[in-house]
């Protein structure tokens, strides 16, 4: 089962990098992510999904190499490679995969203008050395999935964090 964990940073920059630094723990087998996504509030108040994989292009990628094939049997592959990106584009635009997008825009509406808050649904976890990895990174935490004790000990470990940067004068 997955666990849903949202972050608010005071920068996208900052969700940024702390999705990096995770795609890299990734790497090291520390943790699993069925889906990392940045959303942010823009001055006019627009939400925006900054998402790891692009359902359009890769429907479009996908459509036109299945539309050359029908294409070429078909003896008009240009029109194949046509209809086929068009048709893979429709379609990736309409998949969701991962974190629901309307749910991530309804509660990206609560961050204040410039923040940026990481969603990511963790299928695993090796739950210590991860939060190593980024309680240096601050962050509040807006919304989990998780029991309360492991809730909390990811509160403490952020807000620690927090709080020692505005001791030494910085802003996480």
């Amino acid at each position: 089962m997955s666990d849903l964990i949202v972050i608010v940073y005071p920068t996208e920059s900052k969700a940024e990098e702390v999705r990096q630094r995770l795609l890299e723990l990734q790497k090291e087998y520390l943790i699993k992510l069925g889906d990392a996504v940045i959303a942010t509030k823009t001055e006019s108040g627009k939400i925006k999904l900054n998402q790891l994989m692009n359902t359009t292009a890769t429907g479009a990628i996908s459509g036109s190499f299945w539309g050359l094939l029908i294409g070429v049997l078909f003896l008009n592959p240009i029109l194949g490679v046509a209809v086929g990106a068009a048709s893979g584009a429709i379609g990736g635009a309409l998949t969701d995969v991962g974190i629901n997008d309307a749910f991530m825009k309804d509660l990206a509406a609560s961050l204040h203008p410039g923040n940026g808050a990481l969603f990511l649904l963790v299928q695993s976890i090796t739950s210590d050395k991860v939060l190593k990895e980024i309680q240096g990174y601050g962050g509040h935490v807006l919304k989990t999935s998780l029991d309360e004790t492991k809730e909390q000990i990811l509160r403490d470990a952020l807000e620690s964090a927090s709080k020692a940067a505005e001791a030494d004068g910085t802003k996480t």
